[in-house]
């Protein structure tokens, strides 16, 4: 059963807490976007300094986008372009502290200064990507990554 948590503790413990409260909120849920919205706003509620939060979903080949938190964003990314597309085409996290600094970088939201991306991986292949972006440079940390690459292989279990 969901509850909302507490998160104190080290930051590698509040993201295992996350990881288990956004299984127990997924469990027996079979809907897709249903569950990427709850894990979007999950993450939102767990996540300070951010402005957007969401995911981009493979269709066609290239990203839609899918159910997010935050101001209205791009509805498509070709693979290869951008820090959504560069971690599709790489098939690998990307931690961009400075967005500006990103070659080919997609402006949705001209506040964002930071961005993480995980790719989402389902039987060997990339089905879309978490993105999150921060008004903040260098907002995302290793730590961060380890904690969200965590969250996303909770997530991929449910979908």
């Amino acid at each position: 059963m969901y509850t909302q948590t507490d998160y104190s503790g080290t930051r590698q413990e509040q993201y295992a807490m996350l990881s288990k409260q956004l299984d127990a909120l997924l469990e027996g849920e079979p809907n897709r976007i249903a569950n990427l919205s709850n894990a979007s706003a999950l993450l939102n509620e767990f996540l300070e300094r951010i402005n957007w939060v969401g995911f981009y979903l493979m269709e066609d080949g290239e990203l839609v986008l899918g159910p997010f938190q935050g101001k209205t964003a791009c509805v498509r990314i070709k693979v290869g372009k951008g820090v959504c597309g560069t971690a599709v085409s790489k098939n690998k996290t990307l931690l961009v502290q400075d967005v500006h600094a990103f070659p080919g970088h997609i402006a949705c939201d001209p506040a964002s200064r930071s961005e993480i991306v995980i790719p989402l991986e389902k039987d060997g292949e990339v089905i879309g990507v978490l993105d999150i972006d921060s008004p903040e440079l260098s907002r995302f940390t290793h730590e961060d990554q380890e904690g969200l690459e965590q969250f996303a292989a909770v997530l991929m279990k449910h979908l």
